[in-house]
């Protein structure tokens, strides 16, 4: 099991085939993606790989946290994500993670936190029908209806669909595929949309449901070496 990658969503455009159609992308820009440190079954109790993308303001880090980048001897990052990984996938610290990672055509995983939307109703929150627009129904069409019970249980139990607050939960989209990978330009296309608003961050990891590519590189593809330490 190898371990994913962090990415900043940058939006959406569309790649142009050779028989002229176009295909939706969203667009993923690895920024510095680096290893900061490695879990490992002896010392942790399980085995992930600590990833570290964007750039951060050294007044912006706790005291611990800058430690834990000089260990690493890495700039402080802006966020930091880990990856469950087996034993033979652990990778370095310092090592620089490239977006050849995956491969034209693999299916991926990937997981974002969906737009907010604030308080929103019954209807568009659960895609609730609504009430009728006549027989005796007056101002509260969009409204969800009863919620209670009778005199037993007197009460409206817990988890209710209802009207209440929507987006801004971790979402995750399965079995999506590379549309094109641009090395230089350190840039992911995913065919269609991901969870997540512009300039948010997103993790891509080979999906679970699928098969990983056979020419996707293991343990990783890299950039540069690991620093020597």
């Amino acid at each position: 099991m190898r371990t994913g990658l962090i990415a900043k969503k940058l939006g959406m455009t569309r790649l142009f085939k050779q028989d002229g159609t176009h295909v939706p992308v969203t667009v993923l820009h690895l920024d510095e993606v680096q290893v900061i440190d490695a879990r490992t079954q002896e010392r942790d109790g399980y085995n992930a790989v600590q990833l570290g993308i964007g750039k951060a303001k050294v007044k912006n880090v706790s005291k611990p946290n800058r430690g834990h980048f000089a260990r690493a001897k890495v700039e402080p990052k802006q966020k930091l994500v880990e990856f469950r990984v087996s034993e033979d996938a652990l990778l370095e610290a310092g090592s620089n993670l490239s977006p050849a990672h995956f491969i034209v055509g693999q299916k991926v995983d990937v997981t974002g936190i969906s737009k907010g939307k604030g308080f929103a109703g019954a209807m568009k929150r659960w895609n609730f029908a609504g009430l009728e627009a006549t027989h005796g129904v007056s101002i509260s069409h969009r409204s969800h209806g009863s919620t209670g019970n009778r005199q037993d249980p007197g009460k409206t139990f817990k988890n209710k669909k209802m009207a209440g607050h929507l987006g801004s939960e971790r979402v995750t989209t399965q079995n999506l595929e590379i549309a094109a990978v641009d090395v230089e330009k350190k840039l992911i296309m995913i065919k269609g949309s991901v969870p997540g608003a512009k300039n948010g961050f997103v993790f891509l990891r080979d999906a679970i449901k699928k098969a990983r590519h056979a020419d996707a590189p293991f343990p990783a593809a890299f950039v540069t070496s690991a620093v020597e330490g």
